[in-house]
C-alpha cells in the first residue's frame, strides 16, 4: 500500500491542500551553491532561446520552414523551463518548499502542453528536413506558410489533449496523507506515489499514453531520417551530402537526448520507482535540454552561424 492509501485506511487524513516539494533537499549544504548553477542555467537558455528567436525574426535568410520551426521550438524551451525552473531557484533559498494544490495543478497542465508540444514538434521538423532533401521539387509547394502554421497547430493540439489527459488522470484521485513530493515540481509518477487509492490504472493510463506521445514521434522521426540516409547516400557530389547532413545532424543530437530522457522517465510500465534517479533524470529534459538547444543548432548550423556574424558586423560597423 501507497503511504496515501494507509492514511485513507486509518481513517486519519485531511484532504491535501498543498504539496511540499523535496527535490534536492537531501543536499542542504549546496542549496546555495545549486541556487547559482541553476540560475545560471536558466539565464542561459532564456537569452540563448530568446536570441536564437530575435535572430531568425530579424535575417531574412532564415525565413524558411525550417527556422521557422526552429523559432517556436526556441520558445517552447523557454516556456516549459519556467515552468519548473523558477518555483526550484525560489525552493533554493526558502526553508518553506510548499506550493499550493491548485499550483500544483497549474504546474502540471502547463509543463505536459510544451514537453508534448516539443515532442510533436521535433517530428515536424525531421518531416520538414524529409521533404527538403528527399522531395526538393514539392518542398515549396508542400511547406507553405499555412501549412507550417498547421503544424504547429496540430502540436500544440496534441499538448492541449495530453495535458487534460495526464492532469485529469492524476487530480481525479484522492489526495488525504502524505504530501511531500519527492521530485522538485509536479509531475505524474510522484504524484500517483502519494494517492490516497489504487493507481494501477493510472498507472497504466500514464504509460500507455506517454508511449503514444513519444512513441508516435518518434516513428515519424525514424522514418524521416531513414529516408533521409538513403537519399544522401545516393548523392553523387560530396559538397551536397556534406551540407544535407549538417542540417540534420544537430536535429538529431537534439532529438536523441530529448527522447532518451523522456523515455527513461515515463515509457516504464510501473513508472520510475527510483524517485532521486528520476529527478536527476528529468533535469535533463526540463533544464538542460532547454539550454542546451540553441547551442546546438547555431554551433553546428552554417546558416545560423552566418547570419549572426552577419548581425554582428552590422551592429559594430554600422554604414
Amino acid at each position: 500500500m501507497t503511504p496515501g492509501e494507509i492514511a485513507l485506511a486509518s481513517g486519519n487524513f485531511t484532504p491535501v491542500t498543498q504539496f511540499i516539494l523535496l527535490g534536492f533537499s537531501e543536499y542542504a549544504d549546496l542549496q546555495t551553491l545549486f541556487f547559482f548553477i541553476f540560475l545560471l542555467i536558466y539565464a542561459m537558455t532564456v537569452l540563448g532561446n530568446m536570441g536564437m528567436m530575435t535572430l531568425i525574426y530579424i535575417d531574412s535568410r532564415l525565413h524558411s520552414p525550417m527556422y521557422f520551426f526552429l523559432s517556436i521550438l526556441s520558445f517552447l524551451d523557454i516556456c516549459y523551463s519556467s515552468v519548473v525552473t523558477p518555483r526550484l531557484l525560489v525552493n533554493f533559498l526558502t526553508t518553506d518548499k510548499s506550493i499550493s494544490f491548485a499550483g500544483c495543478v497549474i504546474q502540471l497542465t502547463f509543463f505536459v502542453i510544451h514537453v508534448t508540444t516539443e515532442s510533436f514538434l521535433l517530428a515536424v521538423m525531421a518531416y520538414d528536413r524529409f521533404m527538403a532533401i528527399c522531395q526538393p521539387l514539392h518542398y515549396s509547394s508542400v511547406m507553405t506558410k499555412v501549412t507550417c502554421l498547421q503544424l504547429v497547430a496540430a502540436s500544440y493540439g496534441f499538448g492541449g489533449a495530453n495535458s487534460i489527459i495526464h492532469t485529469g488522470n492524476v487530480f481525479v484521485l484522492p489526495f488525504c496523507g502524505p504530501n511531500e513530493i519527492t521530485h522538485y515540481f509536479c509531475d505524474v509518477p510522484p504524484l500517483l506515489r502519494l494517492a490516497c487509492a489504487d493507481t494501477a490504472t493510472a498507472g497504466n493510463i500514464l504509460y500507455i499514453f506517454s508511449a503514444l506521445d513519444t512513441l508516435l514521434p518518434a516513428s515519424v522521426i525514424l522514418i524521416s531520417y531513414s529516408l533521409i540516409l538513403v537519399t544522401i547516400g545516393r548523392m553523387r557530389s560530396a559538397t551536397g551530402r556534406e551540407k544535407a547532413l549538417s542540417t540534420c545532424a544537430s536535429h538529431f543530437l537534439a532529438i536523441a537526448i530529448f527522447y532518451g530522457t523522456v523515455i527513461f522517465t515515463y515509457v516504464q510500465p510501473h513508472g520510475n520507482e527510483n524517485g532521486r534517479n528520476g529527478q536527476i533524470v528529468s533535469v535533463f529534459y526540463t533544464i538542460i535540454i532547454p539550454m542546451l538547444n540553441p547551442f546546438i543548432y547555431s554551433l553546428r548550423n552554417k546558416e545560423v552561424k552566418n547570419a549572426l556574424r552577419r548581425r554582428l558586423q552590422a551592429y559594430i560597423f554600422p554604414r
